[in-house]
């Protein structure tokens, strides 16, 4: 069963009396009196990242993934909860001490601050990240509108190869190699936008499962459909290489998630701001496409105007297909 058809069945009538609850159909929860923003987000050993031997690497891994849920919707973190499960093995005093240490550097880095957590033995390793801010507004889920333009953040699809890499499914030169699985332990969110996604934003979320899986939730309850340009999607100049060399299909590189970024959707007339935005804040952002009329209309379009089909759509559906094209 999928994620949205599990908590329609069997969640989303308990948050019915919650306007806060935004239908369970969000990235937070947003309490407009109070402004109070919370996210949460669970990590499973060998499913959210590959092991636990670069125990430092994986809290920063999931600290930022955590808080991109808040970046995402135009607001600042400014707190979080840990907690953690776990056998003596994963919890040695070595790999706390990284932990430790790592927090720090987050903290540091993105101005937030741990604020409580909990810790349970399992012999299955896993970890609970509670998020919250404050803001006045924040940008939802599924208010895009007809004609609305298709931005993204940064670069898609480094982290997805530096997983491959680190599963030993491909291998390139050390210095690609490296830059890749960086890409993967510590993603570039897009801390800068947070204040100023609300003034041209009309709907956003965050790319955790794959552009096209993640534009789909972000339009789910919309009558909506999308048409983004292939050859406009931003890739790093290392992805862009390999492209060229390996005739890697683009669309299928940046549709397994992990990456992190802002994908948001905003009138035309916004446009000069948002390239001002970009200039000022030092962050890339690109148009991808626009937001059509329709139902069942989505369409990625490659360099010669011809419609892609893409059998997998996001972090949910398995990756066989392209890993034999490598």
């Amino acid at each position: 069963m999928h994620e949205f058809e599990l908590i329609k069945k069997y969640f989303s009538k308990l948050s019915k009396k919650n306007k806060s609850a935004l239908n369970l159909n969000d990235d937070v929860f947003f309490d407009k009196k109070k402004e109070l923003v919370i996210s949460i987000d669970t990590y499973n050993d060998k499913n959210h990242f590959i092991n636990f031997n670069k125990p430092d690497l994986v809290i920063k891994k999931i600290i930022r993934s955590s808080i991109s849920d808040l970046i995402c919707k135009g607001v600042q973190p400014k707190f979080y909860f840990i907690s953690g499960s776990g056998n003596k093995k994963s919890f040695s005093n070595d790999n706390l001490s990284k932990i430790s240490k790592s927090l720090k550097q987050e903290q540091k880095k993105y101005g937030i601050f741990l604020c409580g957590g909990d810790t349970t033995f399992s012999n299955k390793l896993s970890f609970s990240i509670t998020s919250v801010g404050y803001s006045k507004n924040i940008v939802y889920r599924n208010k895009a509108k007809i004609n609305d333009d298709i931005y993204v953040t940064g670069n898609l699809g480094d982290s997805f190869m530096g997983l491959q890499i680190l599963k030993k499914k491909i291998k390139f030169k050390k210095k690609f190699n490296d830059y890749f699985i960086n890409k993967y332990y510590q993603p570039d969110i897009q801390l800068k936008i947070a204040k100023k996604l609300s003034t041209f934003a009309n709907s956003s979320i965050d790319i955790s499962d794959g552009l096209i899986a993640d534009l789909e939730k972000l339009l789910n309850e919309q009558n909506y459909s999308y048409e983004i340009i292939e050859n406009k999607i931003p890739t790093s100049k290392y992805l862009s290489k390999l492209i060229k060399i390996y005739k890697f299909t683009k669309s299928k590189l940046v549709s397994n998630g992990d990456d992190y970024q802002v994908l948001f959707t905003a009138a035309g007339s916004k446009s000069r701001i948002i390239d001002r935005t970009s200039k000022i804040l030092g962050i890339k952002i690109t148009k991808i496409g626009k937001i059509i009329r329709g139902v069942k209309k989505s369409r990625i379009i490659d360099k010669k105007g011809k419609k892609i089909v893409l059998k997998n759509k996001g972090y949910i559906l398995i990756l066989y297909n392209f890993i034999e094209e490598l």
